[in-house]
């Protein structure tokens, strides 16, 4: 169902309540290490500065558990805003309340203002309907533009739509846009990378991409958790024992569905996960049992990479091995590289670490789309039903 634009609200000297995802990581000295969630929503502040709306943010960083925790306030956050915009910020000490209100009432056409980290009120978590009306009586309408936020059902992402008229921002907008094309009507060969440590996590993601694409890669940890299904010895790989049988169910479904799950060929095996520790490249067949596996080999590398080559539409979410130890990174690193370089077809990835490892090599510039969400991404890939795009309001 098709969700109201920004583009198509009445926006002129309104007050817009908008809903962002500011929950950027921090360094040890406060100073905010990746701002790329605030750069992603520049654009639609900026449209609604253009039609002289007053701005009121609402975000949440952290999980203060509805405690007001000194570090997680959004001074910084506000700061980092400011010089992005070039223009002043205002940030408030509280969420709602007789100050928030008459800051609201001072402000002019133009002027933004933050509001306190909204997980400092344990009613964010609640679905509080009093805390819902409060913040919606802040504002004329209300705009989304957290999609990383979206498969929350907090109070300010699906409850405050239901007293003020809603819409999506431009990037909530391009999230849904380019993640209903590859749900919906994905061009093929359509090919799935997932890593990642477990299987566990991503059960449902497995099972729903299996009825969707042509190939899932499947690296990481959660590899060896097939691999040892299939009658492998692992060493002490990384093992979900628990998730054998569902993962011979995935192996089992993917052979009924003519989709083809691609596992590793070979592996790189270290006798322990530190920087400069002894490694090398082993067959499947051939892993010591005591070692563990910590990447993709060269030859599960090349196929990979021919898998991506050849595809129309590549989702990919979560590294081949340990990617935070160089020796280890090699695969991560040429996967990334193998899709950066399919420049014909739709690319999309999403998850903390896969955007982390894109930003490293700088290769933002040569996917279609790094998504912002992480929980979101996966649940959307899932087939499931997000609270906070489920609230907008339809397009007329």
């Amino acid at each position: 169902m098709a969700k109201r634009s920004i583009v198509d609200l009445d926006l002129e000297g309104k007050r817009v309540l908008l809903r962002v995802d500011y929950n950027v990581p921090m360094a040890k000295d406060g100073t905010i290490s990746d701002d790329k969630r605030i750069t992603e929503t520049l654009p639609t502040i900026r449209y609604l500065l253009e039609h002289h709306a007053t701005i009121i943010i609402v975000t949440h960083m952290g999980r203060p558990d509805g405690k007001i925790v000194e570090s997680l306030r959004l001074n910084k956050v506000a700061e980092c805003l400011s010089a992005l915009l070039q223009l002043p910020v205002k940030k408030l000490d509280s969420v709602v309340g007789p100050d928030v209100t008459q800051a609201v009432a001072d402000a002019s056409q133009g002027d933004i203002i933050m509001l306190e980290n909204v997980r400092f009120l344990k009613e964010e978590k609640t679905g509080s309907e009093e805390l819902a009306k409060q913040l919606a009586a802040l504002a004329d309408v209300y705009v989304d533009d957290a999609f990383a936020t979206a498969h929350r059902p907090d109070t300010s992402v699906a409850g405050v739509p239901q007293f003020l008229p809603s819409a999506a921002g431009f990037l909530l907008e391009k999230e849904i846009r380019v993640l209903e094309q590859v749900t919906t009507s994905a061009q093929r060969p359509f090919v799935a990378i997932l890593g990642g440590a477990k299987v566990s996590d991503k059960i449902t993601l497995i099972k729903n991409l299996v009825a969707k694409v042509d190939a899932v890669l499947v690296g990481g940890g959660m590899a060896f958790t097939f691999l040892k299904a299939m009658g492998y010895v692992v060493g002490f790989s990384l093992v979900e024992e628990d998730y054998l049988k569902v993962a011979e169910e995935i192996m089992e479904a993917a052979k009924v569905k003519g989709t083809r799950l691609v596992l590793p060929v070979d592996v790189i095996v270290t006798n322990e996960i530190k920087a400069g520790s002894s490694h090398r490249i082993v067959d499947i067949e051939e892993i010591p049992a005591d070692r563990i596996g910590v990447d993709i080999g060269p030859r599960t590398i090349e196929q990979f990479c021919a898998e991506v080559s050849a595809a129309r539409t590549v989702v990919w979410n979560g590294p081949m091995g340990i990617f935070e130890i160089p020796e280890f990174a090699l695969g991560t690193e040429a996967v990334a590289r193998a899709v950066a370089a399919n420049a014909d077809a739709l690319t999309v990835a999403g998850g903390g670490e896969t955007a982390s490892v894109i930003d490293a090599l700088n290769l933002q510039d040569k996917f279609k789309h790094v998504s912002t969400g992480g929980g979101a991404f996966l649940e959307y890939l899932e087939g499931k039903q997000l609270p906070g795009i489920e609230a907008i309001d339809s397009a007329d």
